[in-house]
Formats: C-alpha cells, structure tokens, sequence
C-alpha cells in the first residue's frame, strides 16, 4: 500500500555550481524556461533565409511601414532582409561601400574647350558629390584631371564630367571614370559591427543607418581606428562620416576604435584612451559646432555606449570603459571668466572606476536597468554599479568560457518572459554553441543545455518585430540540390531551363560553359503559344510564330513527344529534343523559366549543369515562434528536458528539504503528470544510493496529454525526475506532479 502522495517542490532555476544532493533547484535543463516557478519548453524558431552571408558579427532592426528592415554585418560586408511582421519577405540584399574619389582613369577629353588650367572645379554626375579637381586643357580637349577635393558618395567606376562654364565656357563631351576611392571599410575577418540610427534634420532629411565596423572580434582593447559609415536607412549604400558643415568643417573622416550610438538628437563615437566625441544637434556631418565636443575620460578604451533616462538633463548616456563606467549628460552650464563667457554644454561623470567589461556587446538594458558581465562577476547599474548575484551558474560559465573567444560574447532579451540571454563559447568551440539566462520575474538563472537553438553569433530583440532574430552559427558547404539542363549563350548572364519548382535566388550553378561563381539572382517565368505542325517521330515541328519562343522551354500538345524541350530555333523550325509521338497540330505551349546569374557564359550550347547550395552560409532564424525547428516546409522536434533536485527521504521527502531526513530508499510507484501538454512526453527515474555514487537511469516512460497515470516500480537512495519532450509539435508547462511513495530498503 501507497504510504505517501507528495508534490514536487523544486525551486525554479537550473543550478550548475555545487553538487547536485546539495541543490534544491532544477539540477539540469536542455532548452527549458521557467515561469510561475514552473518549468515550460522554450519556444521554436523558423528560418527567414538560409542565404545569409558568413557569420554574423551584428544584427540590427528598422521598422517602418510594416517592413522590417533585417541589417546583418559579416566580416566582408553588409546586406539587408526587408520582412514582413510575421518575418515573410524578400531576398538579400548587398550593400555597396562609396565613398570618397582619391583617382581618375579613363579620360575622354572632348572637344572645343579653351585652353588652360582650371582650379576648384566642381565635378558632376556619379553617385556622389562634393568632388573638385584641377583641370587641364591643352589642344582644345582636357587632357588631366587632379582631384583637390574628393567629396563623398562615388562608387569605382562613375562617370564625372564638369559644366563648360567653369572650364572655359564652351566645349564639350569631357568625361573621367572613377578608379579609386576611399570608402572607409576593408573586408577583414576582425569586423565587429555596432549600429544605430539618426534623422539627419539639418541635412538630407533622411533617417540615416549609422554603422561602425570595429576591428574588436578578437581583442576588446585593440587600438586601430576605422570609420563610422552613415548612409539612408532605406538604401543599400554607405559611406564615410565626416566632418563637412557647420562653419568649420575640417573634412576629416569621423573614425573611432569604439564604436557610434545615439543619443538623439546628436550622435557619439568612442574609442581609445577614454575618447567621447559628438556631432552637434540634429547634424551627424557637423562636428565643430558649440554643442560638439570631444574629450577623453578615462585611460582605457570606451567600449561600449548606450542612452539613458536622463530627465532635465537628457540626452544622456552610459559609455563603458574597461576599468570604468561613465554617465555623459546634457548640461550646459556658462563660465565667465575674465567677461569672457564660455558655454560647456556636457558634463562627464565617472559612475564607478572599479569596474570592468567581458565583452563590447555583452550590455544590455532592460526598464531602465543595464546589465554586463564583467571578467569575473555579473554586474548591473540601476543609478549605482551593483554586483548581480549568481549562485546557479556562474562557475559554471567562468570555468566554461572560451576566454580567447571572449569578445563574442552577446546579450539579449526575452521581455514576453523576463529574461536575459547571453551567449557564448564553451569549451574549445570557436563560435557561441551555449547561453545562460537570468530570469528578472522568477530571480533565478538557467540555461540552454548546449542546445541546437543557442548556437547563435549575433541577434536583435523584439520591438516593433515582435519575435528576436538570430543568426546561426553553421556555415553551409556547396552541396549538389538537383540537376538540370541549362541553354546558355556565350557572354550572355541569361540561361533557360524547363520550368522547375527547385530553382531559387542564391543558388550557384555550375558547368562547363559557365564562368565559375555563377550565383542566380533573378527566376522570371517564360511563357509561349502558338500554333505548329509536324510530322510524327520527327524531331521538327513548324510553329506560325517563334515570338517567346526559348532554347530549354518545355513544349506540350497534341503530338509533342513527352519530356520535349526546344533544342534549336531557326526561323519558324523548331528542334525539339525527343521524336513527335504522333502528329503535330494545334496550339502549343511552351514553358520555362529565363535566369540572370552573376557571371557570364562562355559559349552557345545545352547542357547539363549543377545547382548547389552555396559554402559559408548562414541561417537568420526568427525565434520564439512555434515549437519546432523550421525551414521552409520542413519541421524538426527541438528537444527539451528538466530534472528535479533530490526527491530521497534523506533530503526530507519530494515535498519539503529538511536537514534531518530518515535513512530508507524512497520506492516510487506511480506518477500522476499535470502538464499543459501537446505530444507526446516522457520521464525517466534517476538517481544513486550515496551523494557521489554513479547514477542509475531507469528506461523512459512515455505519457500523452491524456495519461491520466503511470504505474512504475523504481526505487532509489536519492531520487530525481527527467522529463522529456522531443517530438515535431510538441510543447509543455508544468503544473503540480503528485508522486506516490513508499518506503523502500531500510539500509542502502
């Protein structure tokens, strides 16, 4: 007979640290959250694009209009999903990094102008403007062009010309092509990206992506400048930021080894030795004004900033440095001296300078709290730099942690359920492949087991988006999708194939009569009829017109052999690449699909061509949607699981902890679930005779959402719970498990 009904009383959280017959919380977790002190599945998530390039190294989100701008920063550049509210959208999309001319090439010198040299001549056309020249006339034609001023916003390969009035005052036809330029990025394997984003109101009038790719991946405290590049939030092109209005503008480029935030209306960068620098008011190009400013507060780097409430006193912001934290704030304040006034308009305070940062992305702000971890502690400032107690995982993240990957650790949040996320690299692994997460709501710490869904490098929380995305951390190998004859033309970017549902932008073809990475980029449907004749186990047939007509389109009707494609059009005959089946007459359909690739053919012929997924690829995922993995129509199981602290006697009994317990084997015999359950689940009895003797797991249980009960007979000294859910669709909370009991041996 059953002696005793208990409840499990396990605390919320997974404690790491500390031996597990010492710990009243969960003792182990595989992608699993806790709310209502209970444990519940973590949510799904579901592929945006499998064609993001290399792996992230920043993520950042505009919303507008129902569109949601996805900027993603890899080590070579910057591209741009626009999704919808519920992540459906379009392709990727590749920025282009213009900048300032630094060199002419091809020269075409026209005619009729007047003899002599020009100075401060200002060039037209091109994607750019600001750039002046020298300009030399000799012969009735141009014959040099010296850039004095190279503006901003040219692109390698613009055509600039200038109006005859500033060369003379009548010839034309002049013309020099763009060959260099200073776009103020490198592709480098180091790029670390902040972002942000301005109204430019003194300027274009444009919201403005403001982003920074900092050579910072592998050390937090490197010291090399590079440029913050501004360009329209809507567009696909950047370009230097620099120092260009106002009423002293002196051109130089705004480079900095921090990074850039705003502080709206004005924008900071920061960097090395303490530097903070701003643009005046509403004007990312004015850096001279009376409201700018720069100055160094600290002795190390300024690695990180963020906005803060500042009240009377806003804008305001906290900017760390590695050994500090300082708030700036807006207060401007007039000193005399000598009846000279003088206006300082930001104060600087060191909030604390004992303090240190783990990494540049590692801060996060949740209601007016921000949260980082330091190189040996978890910190948070809420008006005072305060230590966050840990004492679930905080050995168990310090004794883990990659310390050569440290600057790739990265936070995030989870509002819906009131956490905090920081990933990282455990053990040997190179890229983040772990997160641990605080739960502000229920005050307790887990984590994601090792989980598939924390192998993430970069991510963006939920705001007007409301699900984060994340960037996976597997690049794709080439691998072969399916084959398919190809029509190619020698120099043409176009192909034809039959019409193929397999066919999608991104992936790369190869064959012999195509140029290698050969990428498709644009699929348009390619649709024909007409009449035609023919003769049957003829391989031409004769239409009445060959308009729309394709080399590789399908053909069907009446006599068409099956599986005819075009092979040759010649005039109104048309060779097909089986016999007539019988013969031909009436209307004919001729279907394909026309490719644009990004590379060209090198001959006219049909073959036989490769389409393959591209190598160095990543995933976006959009998560908290679902319960499964998803890519487009696939659904994997996201396996998650918990396992209870010590349920024995000697603990007290499943329901309460007491430091007095009775020395007997707790005999398990039945267990009644309560769970808000969709599919199948299961548990497994653990547990060992002495606190450091091997486990003994017991072979699963499976349970339905219906299962009103299950029967067992396990018995152990000090006894936990597993509970399982790894099917597609499956999902669960718990509620309150009764576990019927017994006493078993009396000595273990």
């Amino acid at each position: 007979m059953v002696k005793k009904v208990f409840s499990i009383d396990t605390q919320p959280g997974v404690q790491r640290d500390g031996t597990i017959f010492d710990i009243n919380f969960y003792t182990d977790g595989l992608w699993v959250r806790f709310q209502r002190g209970r444990p519940r599945k973590i949510g799904g998530y579901r592929a945006i694009t499998q064609t993001g390039t290399g792996y992230s190294r920043g993520i950042f989100v505009n919303s507008a209009d129902g569109v949601n701008q996805v900027f993603n920063g890899y080590s070579s550049g910057l591209e741009v999903i626009n999704v919808d509210n519920l992540g459906i959208g379009g392709g990727v999309n590749q920025f282009t990094f213009n900048g300032i001319v630094l060199t002419t090439g091809t020269l075409v010198g026209g005619s009729s102008y007047v003899n002599g040299t020009y100075t401060v001549v200002t060039l037209t056309g091109g994607t750019g403007s600001g750039a002046k020249a020298t300009i030399v006339v000799s012969g009735n034609a141009v014959t040099s062009v010296t850039i004095t001023a190279g503006g901003n916003g040219y692109k390698v390969g613009d055509t600039l010309s200038a109006t005859a009035a500033s060369i003379g005052g009548s010839g034309s036809g002049f013309s020099c092509a763009v060959a260099t330029i200073d776009s103020g990025f490198t592709s480098n394997a180091l790029n670390l990206w902040q972002f942000d984003s301005l109204l430019d109101s003194q300027g274009s009038g444009n919201q403005l992506l403001l982003a920074h790719p900092g050579l910072n991946l592998a050390q937090i405290d490197q010291t090399s400048n590079t440029a913050v590049l501004a360009g329209s939030v809507g567009g696909t092109a950047l370009q230097p930021l620099r120092d260009t209005s106002g009423t002293t503008p002196t051109g130089n480029t705004i480079s900095v080894s921090g990074g850039v935030v705003v502080l709206h209306p004005y924008v900071f960068v920061y960097g090395d030795n303490g530097l903070i620098k701003n643009s005046t008011a509403g004007d990312p190009n004015n850096w001279n004004g009376a409201d700018a400013n720069e100055t160094n507060v600290s002795s190390t780097k300024i690695v990180k900033g963020l906005p803060v409430r500042g009240g009377s006193n806003a804008p305001s912001g906290l900017f760390w440095a590695l050994d500090s934290l300082i708030r700036v704030s807006y207060a401007p304040t007039t000193i005399t001296v000598a009846s000279v006034a003088q206006t300082f308009y930001w104060r600087y305070d060191i909030i604390s300078s004992q303090s240190s940062i783990l990494s540049s992305q590692c801060v996060i702000e949740y209601d007016g709290i921000y949260y980082w971890i330091g190189v040996d502690r978890f910190l948070l400032y809420n008006g005072v730099v305060k230590e966050l107690s840990n004492n679930f995982n905080q050995n168990y993240f310090f004794d883990n942690l990659n310390y050569a990957q440290s600057q790739k650790v990265w936070a995030q949040k989870v509002p819906r359920f009131g956490e905090i996320w920081w990933y990282f690299p455990s053990g040997d692994s190179t890229e983040c492949n772990d997160a641990i997460i605080y739960n502000i709501r229920e005050n307790c710490w887990y984590d994601a087991g090792g989980a598939l869904g924390a192998r993430r490098t970069a991510g963006y929380f939920s705001q007007v988006f409301h699900y984060p995305i994340n960037a996976g951390a597997t690049l794709s190998e080439q691998a072969i999708l399916f084959s398919a004859s190809i029509a190619t033309t020698n120099a043409s970017a176009t192909i034809t194939i039959a019409p193929n549902n397999q066919v999608s932008n991104g992936q790369l073809v190869v064959s012999t009569s195509i140029n290698s990475g050969a990428i498709v980029t644009v699929i348009v449907p390619t649709l024909a009829s007409t009449t035609a004749t023919g003769s049957s186990a003829a391989f031409t047939i004769v239409v009445n017109s060959a308009t729309g007509i394709l080399r590789n389109q399908a053909v069907t009707g009446t006599g068409i052999g099956v599986g005819a494609v075009v092979t040759v059009i010649s005039g109104t005959t048309i060779t097909l690449s089986v016999a007539n089946s019988g013969a031909v007459s009436g209307t004919l359909s001729f279907a394909g699909l026309t490719l644009t690739l990004s590379t060209t053919a090198t001959a006219t012929i049909i073959e036989t061509a490769t389409f393959n997924s591209q190598a160095g690829q990543i995933i976006l995922w959009q998560h908290e949607i679902g319960t499964d993995e998803v890519i487009g129509t696939v659904f994997s199981a996201i396996e998650s699981s918990f396992q209870t602290s010590d349920l024995g006697w000697v603990q007290g009994g499943p329901s309460q902890s007491s430091p007095v317990g009775d020395n007997y084997w707790l005999h398990l015999e039945r267990v009644e679930p309560d769970f808000i359950q969709s599919g199948e689940m299961t548990f497994q009895v653990t547990g060992r005779a002495f606190a450091q003797s091997e486990d003994v797991t017991s072979a699963p249980y499976a349970f339905s959402p219906t299962t009103g009960k299950i029967d067992l007979r396990e018995q152990r000294r000090e006894i936990r719970l597993i509970f399982t859910s790894n099917v597609a669709g499956g999902d669960y909370q718990l509620g309150k498990i009764l576990l019927h009991a017994n006493v078993g041996d009396v000595r273990p």
